[in-house]
């Protein structure tokens, strides 16, 4: 995807109102909407509720570790409970990270390793992968929140709304996690021989996904943020030095513990392709195991989509701060499903009406986006709006006998059969580079 020239040179220069617009849809389901809304009066497709705040997700954070408090706390006092008529439940095994399987206690006073074949060892080392990585994630995550988040001298070197950035849903992501992780233990606490672990994924994917999508979509900004306060908040990087010299750290920065969730969504699915392959095809948890894997593959591909869209939003914001219609009836750029497919310079050519005609060549900027044509003039790092017409509606290419004509021989010709005047236009344009043109030529020539 082409990118604006100005992106990459103010993502980590975004002052603390812009970036407090740009983040306050963190929580949400919708935050392209919401973005786009907070950063310019500007019409979308789409509307968020006004009544979602910061203070409605804080609310939303703390409900969901009372929850996962609550989870705990039952299965504890189930676990203390007295005899009943009926079997008590069973009892989760604590995973220590970094365990196998096969030296876990109970496996061995069980006798297993002496009946198993080497691949059915395999099999339940990978499964058991899944329990200790999570267990290992979480521990991490604890360090994260409890460490970082909760850091009284870091929140007071940061704004409200700063720090809410920084962290977004983190401690809904590690509440998630301590639920994941006691039903995959109380899995393994009734038979150490584990049978299948696709249904308890399964089960947990609709709340990975409402969580983990907006945390990994964040987390662009996240890291500008991050970046500019390290070069700005001479308090903020005196405080996450100190946070980060603590042992519990193990030399890790912040940064490190950030990326966590992308990375274990990422991995979640790695390991289950793993189980797969060690499967029995007729097994029967052949079924839940391949759902789970196709679960996974969507959060992970819904967060890929959700940071490709955010950063084409903000292309869109950025370019439009560059334009400058003029005496051209403006036309809003930042409008939802709009992005930019290809920009860049090329020469119109120009016959001068004189005594003798002369032939000159003007510079001029193209911003090709999936349903709009821009024609502009550049000077320094503006753009002067000449033109604009709807594509690929009223945008048509020709190819020219160049030879034939004694035209420059990467000229091609540009027809609008509606531009903003209302009246079609045309224009013989002229690439820098034969490759150049042939990628323009592909460009205009596509039906998006």
């Amino acid at each position: 995807m082409a990118e604006s020239d100005c992106r990459n040179e103010n993502i980590h220069t975004l002052s603390s109102s812009t970036l407090a617009s740009l983040y306050s849809w963190i929580g949400n389901g919708q935050p392209v909407n919401h973005f786009v809304s907070q950063i310019q009066t500007m019409r979308t497709e789409e509307q968020l509720s006004p009544e979602l705040s910061l203070e409605i997700n804080s609310a939303e954070d703390a409900g969901s570790l009372e929850e996962s408090s609550d989870f705990l706390s039952q299965l504890e006092d189930c676990s203390s409970a007295g005899p009943t008529l009926s079997s008590p439940p069973p009892q989760p095994i604590r995973v220590t990270p970094c365990t196998l399987w096969q030296n876990l206690d109970e496996v061995k006073a069980s006798g297993l390793l002496n009946s198993l074949t080497s691949r059915e060892i395999r099999l339940q080392e990978t499964t058991f992968e899944l329990i200790g990585s999570e267990a290992s994630y979480l521990r991490s995550l604890g360090v994260a929140v409890n460490h970082f988040y909760a850091s009284k001298a870091l929140k007071q070197t940061l704004s409200r709304m700063e720090h809410h950035i920084l962290f977004s849903n983190i401690r809904r992501v590690m509440a998630a996690s301590e639920k994941f992780l006691m039903d995959l233990e109380i899995r393994l606490g009734e038979n150490i021989l584990i049978s299948q672990v696709g249904d308890i994924v399964l089960s947990h994917c609709p709340q990975f996904h409402s969580l983990y999508v907006p945390y990994v979509t964040n987390m662009m900004y996240q890291e500008a943020l991050v970046n500019q306060l390290l070069q700005q908040n001479r308090d903020f990087l005196y405080s996450i030095k100190k946070l980060e010299s603590d042992p519990v750290c193990q030399r890790q920065s912040l940064k490190s513990f950030l990326v966590l969730p992308f990375q274990r969504i990422t991995r979640i699915r790695l390991i289950l392709e793993s189980i797969l392959k060690l499967t029995e095809p007729d097994g029967d948890s052949i079924l839940n195991l391949e759902k789970a894997i196709e679960a996974i593959h969507e959060i992970v591909t819904d967060c890929d989509k959700g940071v490709r869209k955010m950063k084409q939003i903000e292309e869109l914001v950025c370019l439009e701060m560059l334009l400058d219609f003029g005496k051209v009836k403006a036309v809003p750029l930042v409008v939802s499903g709009r992005f930019l497919v290809r920009q860049g310079p090329v020469r119109q050519l120009v016959v001068e009406a004189a005594y003798s005609p002369r032939v000159s060549f003007i510079s001029i900027y193209l911003h090709l986006f999936n349903n709009l044509l821009i024609i502009s003039t550049k000077k320094d790092q503006k753009f002067t709006v000449v033109e604009y017409a709807e594509f690929p509606t009223h945008v048509h290419l020709e190819h020219l006998k160049t030879e034939v004509l004694g035209l420059p021989p990467f000229s091609f010709l540009l027809r609008l059969s509606q531009s903003q005047t209302g009246q079609p236009t045309a224009m013989i344009l002229v690439a820098h580079t034969r490759s150049d043109k042939e990628a323009w030529m592909e460009a205009l020539s596509s039906k998006q």
